[in-house]
């Protein structure tokens, strides 16, 4: 492709940005949605597991949420027009996860000074499971389709609720429940590791139950999108990655059959990644779908490239520090255990 032409190096740039900030959400749905799936299973548990469960966040749960930052951050600079319109278009499930987010962090730090944990340790699982409802509305919502004309918002602010929003709302409750539970077997031990083992099964089936609806949903709510699955070569390619995804999930369960620690999150992981990857797929050149492509929404090129010199000197950074942060913070939560101040 000969680069020199405008168009083309807008193009290049554009596709970069998207998949960049593919690359931040994978980072963002995989440590954020375990801690929010922790704490989701939290309302489940007595006050003394669920001090146990907290204690396992107690180092990490904040900077997970630093990939969300960077994902509205980016979004903005590289493609305003796609941050505008989704803002708009899902402006109440965007509110009901920050104020998801700030429930669960002062329950957080509150828990542990407070005579009243019990109350606390709940507020902590509401506010989780907030955000993760809000977030699979958004998604529901984004996927459904946000009404665009001539660049503007044309549709009702109650666009997102729908029934195929709520089934993507179990989804990405039973998936980040999932990655929880993988994330407390390997942190815990004994009866609650046990227990972790016998809720992943059912979480698996859950979400593969889901996995198969949303697959079947879209083609029947956007007909071009049928068609281009099954056009060749197109088919050989998306028939991979659902495939990798449903080799994920064989392997998952065997995994918590073997009753393995570290491999029920790898795979869980893996469901998640191919996943994502396919609806990536399946809408690109779109980045609001339906609606707006990634050219249409993108800064010019100059904006592009400059983001591109800050932002690449600043992944490495990140992506080090979490990996620094998590081999830390390595090992077996104590049974007694309570999270720090």
């Amino acid at each position: 492709m000969e680069l020199s032409n405008p168009q083309q190096l807008h193009h290049v740039l554009a596709t970069v940005w998207f998949l960049i900030i593919g690359l931040f959400m994978v980072f963002y749905v995989v440590l954020d949605g375990f801690d929010l799936g922790v704490g989701v299973l939290s309302l489940f548990a007595g006050e003394r597991r669920r001090s146990v469960m907290m204690a396992s966040l107690g180092s990490i749960w904040d900077a997970n949420e630093t990939w969300l930052v960077v994902i509205g951050g980016t979004l903005f600079g590289a493609f305003p027009l796609a941050y505008g319109t989704v803002l708009h278009g899902l402006y109440i499930p965007i509110i009901l996860m920050l104020l998801g987010f700030m429930l669960r962090g002062v329950s957080f730090e509150f828990h542990e000074l407070s005579q009243r944990k019990a109350f606390w340790g709940a507020m902590f699982g509401v506010g989780s499971l907030l955000a993760a409802v809000a977030q699979g509305f958004a998604l529901g919502g984004l996927l459904a389709g946000v009404k665009v004309s001539a660049g503007v918002f044309s549709g009702s602010i109650w666009d997102f609720v729908s029934p195929f929003s709520l089934i993507v709302v179990l989804g990405v409750v039973a998936g980040y429940s999932m990655l929880g539970s993988t994330y407390l077997i390997i942190k815990t031990q004994d009866e609650m590791q046990t227990g972790c083992y016998r809720r992943g099964r059912l979480l698996a089936w859950i979400m593969l139950g889901v996995g198969a609806v949303v697959t079947l949903w879209t083609p029947l709510q956007y007909p071009a999108i049928f068609a281009r699955w099954l056009t060749t070569p197109n088919v050989y390619f998306f028939a991979v990655l659902p495939a990798l995804a449903g080799l994920s999930f064989v392997m998952l369960l065997r995994a918590l059959k073997r009753r393995a620690e570290v491999a029920p999150f790898v795979w869980t992981m893996l469901i998640f990644l191919f996943s994502f990857a396919g609806l990536a797929a399946t809408w690109y050149p779109y980045i609001v779908p339906g609606s707006v492509t990634i050219d249409q929404a993108a800064s010019d090129s100059s904006t592009l490239v400059f983001m591109l010199i800050g932002i690449g000197m600043l992944i490495p950074v990140m992506i080090t520090y979490n990996v620094y942060q998590y081999i830390v913070f390595r090992g077996k939560v104590d049974a007694h255990a309570e999270h720090a101040y």
